[in-house]
């Protein structure tokens, strides 16, 4: 079986199943999780890499009741819009995969190969209970993925590596972005900060890419319980800049009425 990744030595296709080869004799093992790890030792010196078991499970449990469905509909009316038959999908940051496996399901019917890629392997863990895709450990700044071999790459919430995207989408191939609008998760701020600020303006127009569409996605939730709020605190980059003194005051609330404002952004290479 050939995979849809490529080995990250000395990039040729990788074949097989439990243990990938490529033709110059590099191998890999897919963990008993089910991902394999394609990241280089030398790509980063940190002894953990990307998401831990907590966090990955608080996104998770968050994810898992609905609230973001509108977010996960408007991508894949973005992507429902390119289909074809046998697509290649590349979600680059894909994490415990809610939004990737169920764009494979979703898109079943074109019979797509979808890869995705995370640095970290809590997420991955988690992705692969959820199937759809082949999953690998490998940061999105240098994918083990080869040139121009995708048709569409997603990149929702996550870092974004413009040149390694422009390099794995063939041409007239589509990127498909997810980005926070200025009153996103306003709420949250104003719970924690005694100054909310809003979010800057996404940026619109990326070298080497045409916008094809956008469309703002925006709506109010209810979280009705203490644990949905710390979740969605804990899936946002405040949970990493926040002090004890600014997270005590979540702890306190045990409801929240919340907006959400994501720009889903398709642009073409």
């Amino acid at each position: 079986m050939t995979s849809f990744f490529v080995c990250p030595v000395c990039g040729e296709p990788l074949v097989g199943e439990q243990t990938l080869n490529c033709e110059n004799g590099h191998c890999f093992d897919r963990s008993k999780y089910g991902y394999v790890n394609l990241l280089r030792s030398n790509q980063s010196g940190k002894k953990r890499h990307g998401d831990d078991r907590a966090m990955v499970l608080a996104r998770s449990g968050f994810l898992d009741k609905g609230y973001y469905a509108p977010v996960r509909e408007a991508v894949l009316r973005a992507l429902r819009a390119h289909a074809s038959e046998g697509m290649r999908i590349l979600d680059a940051g894909c994490g415990e995969c809610w939004y990737t496996a169920y764009f494979a399901r979703e898109l079943a019917a074109f019979h797509p190969a979808v890869g995705g890629v995370d640095i970290s392997r809590e997420a991955l863990r988690e992705g692969h209970k959820r199937g759809g895709a082949e999953l690998a450990v490998a940061s999105t700044a240098r994918m083990p993925v080869a040139n121009g071999s995708c048709d569409a790459v997603l990149n929702i919430f996550s870092p974004e590596e413009l040149g390694e995207f422009h390099r794995v989408l063939r041409p007239g191939g589509v990127l498909i972005r997810a980005l926070p609008l200025e009153g996103h998760l306003w709420g949250l701020k104003s719970a924690v900060y005694d100054t909310p600020y809003a979010n800057p303006a996404p940026a619109t127009e990326l070298p080497g890419f045409t916008l094809l569409s956008r469309e703002d996605v925006r709506f109010s939730i209810h979280l009705p319980c203490q644990e949905d709020i710390w979740n969605l605190f804990t899936m946002t980059p405040y949970y990493y800049k926040t002090g004890r003194t600014d997270q005590d005051k979540l702890r306190q609330l045990h409801e929240l009425d919340e907006t959400v404002e994501i720009a889903v952004l398709c642009y073409q290479r």
